[in-house]
C-alpha cells in the first residue's frame, strides 16, 4: 500500500487531499499543528501526527514516525491580507516561514529517503496568485512565487534521482478556514488611505461566481502524485483554470 505525507491536514484542501487518497486505498500520514479525531477519525489506513512546519524539531519527530513514504505533500500554509503599509513585520515573517521554508525543511527530510530508493513524489500547493496579482496580497504572493521558484528548480536535482516534483496552484476559496484566517489577518490595521480599496477589493472576491473548492485541490493534487505525465504547474478549481488562460498558460 502507498504511503503519503500530508500537511496541513486540519481544514481545507489538506483534509480533503488526505480523505481523497484514503478513499483510493493509501495509506495516509495526516499531519496538522493540533491533531483531533473530530478532524479526521480513526480509521484503517490513517494515521494523524502533530508537525508544525516552521519547528525543526517537530518536522524531524513527525518524519521519523510517519516511517517509508512513497509521497509528500507541503499544504501546510497561512495567509495575510493587508497593504504593504499596514502589514506587520511580525506576520510577514510568519507567512514566509510557513509558505518556503516550511517546504523546504519538509523536503530536505523525505528527500534522503526518496534519493535512496531512486523515486517518490513531492507536490507543493503554491497558489494562483503567483499568475495574476492581487491587491494586498504582496507578502502571501511573494511567499508563493518563492515556493514555485524553489519547486521548479529543485525538481531539476530531484529528477537525477527519479523523484518527481510537481505544483499545484489552487485558486480563491473565500469559504474555507484558510480564507477566513487570511481575512482575520488584516485585524484593524488597514491604513485608512487604503480602507475604501481593500473594503470594495474583499466584497468583489465574495461576490465571484468562480471559486476554488477543496476537492478541485484534492482532485489536482492526487493527478500530480499519480500521473508522472501532469505538467509542472497545474491549476485548481475554476477561477485559478480562467487566469492559466488569460495568461497563455498550459491547462491539461
Amino acid at each position: 500500500m502507498p504511503r503519503i505525507l500530508i500537511t496541513g491536514c486540519s481544514t481545507g484542501f489538506g483534509l480533503a487531499t488526505a480523505q481523497r487518497f484514503l478513499a483510493e486505498g493509501w495509506e495516509v500520514i495526516a499531519t496538522m499543528r493540533n491533531p483531533s479525531e473530530d478532524i479526521l477519525p480513526a480509521q484503517e489506513g490513517l494515521t494523524v501526527l502533530p508537525l508544525d512546519v516552521t519547528d525543526a524539531d517537530s518536522i524531524a519527530a513527525a518524519v521519523a514516525q510517519a516511517g517509508p513514504l512513497d509521497a509528500l505533500v507541503n499544504n501546510a500554509g497561512v495567509g495575510m491580507l493587508n497593504v504593504v503599509e499596514g502589514a506587520a513585520m511580525e506576520n510577514t515573517r510568519e507567512v514566509f516561514e510557513t509558505n518556503i521554508l516550511g517546504p523546504i525543511a519538509l523536503t530536505k527530510a523525505v528527500m534522503p529517503q526518496f534519493r535512496e530508493r531512486g523515486e517518490g513524489v513531492i507536490v507543493n500547493v503554491s497558489s494562483s496568485v503567483t499568475v495574476k496579482p492581487l491587491p494586498a496580497l504582496s507578502a502571501y504572493s511573494a511567499s508563493k512565487a518563492a515556493l514555485n521558484a524553489f519547486t521548479e528548480s529543485f525538481a531539476l536535482e530531484a529528477a537525477l534521482f527519479g523523484v518527481r516534483v510537481r505544483l499545484v496552484l489552487p485558486g480563491s476559496s473565500p469559504t474555507t478556514s484558510f480564507g477566513q484566517n487570511v481575512v482575520a489577518r488584516m485585524g484593524m490595521e488597514i491604513p485608512a488611505p487604503y480602507e475604501a480599496f481593500v473594503m470594495d477589493y474583499l466584497g468583489e472576491l465574495r461576490g465571484s461566481s468562480e471559486v476554488t473548492v477543496a476537492d478541485d485541490v484534492a482532485e489536482a493534487v492526487w493527478r500530480a502524485v499519480t500521473d508522472p505525465d501532469t505538467p509542472m504547474k497545474t491549476p485548481a478549481g475554476a477561477d485559478a483554470v480562467a487566469w492559466f488562460h488569460k495568461a497563455d498558460l498550459p491547462v491539461e
